[in-house]
């Protein structure tokens, strides 16, 4: 661990709640995945709906070959988050809405950070526009979001176009890395009052915020707290160390 680590600051969850309260936000901006819940629900819900035979064999294969080049650097992470979406085209809207709310009762609600759940309960109830964004796919962030107190139409997430209830190939937005912070300026919020995430794939909108509170950080987001002077947030029930996230290497040099 460098001295940069050892100096950044570890909020308590006392500390980390109070100090987000006294900032009175008015917009608080949320990634999911590894933030408000352990784990990468997006690669899980597409492991699990391919494991359910909601895709073809041959969608599947193609799908497992190009998470293979992901992982090991020939697939971008903007373009596996699309594709992840896009495998469903052809389906119906209804369908992967059903598929999502049964694997977000059983795989992510479990993974919930409860000071994160009770963080959002408090902001909720002080009447804050809670915003949540994330690379996975709208069906299961707006799913497990719901939990939050934060509607569908405060969900910024990969999605495609739907025509007549089917789920098309054609990309609506896909927000990972700094196509975060660009989905929040299209919608106007150009400096949010508060912004948490857990790895680089949130940096660009951590930096755009009036506050940045790393929660859960990779090995990457730590290092570049450090070089900015943000303190973090690790959740009691998240892993004891930081861990590396899957594409951030070839995102943001730290």
């Amino acid at each position: 661990m460098s001295s940069r680590q050892i100096e950044l600051k570890q909020w308590t969850a006392q500390e980390f709640e109070r100090l987000v309260l006294d900032g009175n936000p008015r917009v608080a901006v949320f990634d999911c995945d590894g933030t408000l819940w352990g784990g990468d629900a997006g690669y899980g819900f597409m492991a699990w709906s391919i494991a359910q035979g909601l895709v073809s064999r041959a969608a599947a294969e193609w799908m497992d070959a190009r998470y293979r080049g992901y992982l090991a650097g020939r697939v971008s992470e903007v373009a596996i988050c699309g594709e992840m979406v896009q495998l469903y085209a052809g389906l119906r809207d209804a369908e992967l809405r059903s598929a999502a709310a049964r694997y977000v009762s059983e795989f992510v609600r479990p993974r919930i950070f409860a000071e994160m759940a009770q963080l959002l309960v408090r902001l909720g109830q002080a009447g804050v526009a809670l915003w949540a964004v994330s690379s996975t796919n709208k069906w299961v962030v707006a799913e497990g979001a719901r939990d939050f107190g934060i509607p569908e139409e405060r969900v910024l997430a990969a999605e495609v176009r739907i025509a007549d209830g089917l789920i098309t190939s054609e990309l609506v937005d896909v927000p990972t890395g700094p196509a975060k912070a660009v989905a929040l300026k299209r919608i106007g919020l150009v400096h949010p009052d508060a912004v948490f995430g857990n790895s680089v794939h949130d940096l660009a909108m951590l930096e755009m915020a009036r506050c940045a509170y790393p929660v859960n950080p990779s090995l990457a987001l730590i290092e570049a707290a450090a070089k900015r002077g943000w303190g973090y947030f690790r959740p009691e029930t998240a892993e004891d160390t930081a861990a590396a996230v899957a594409g951030e290497s070839s995102l943001y040099e730290t």
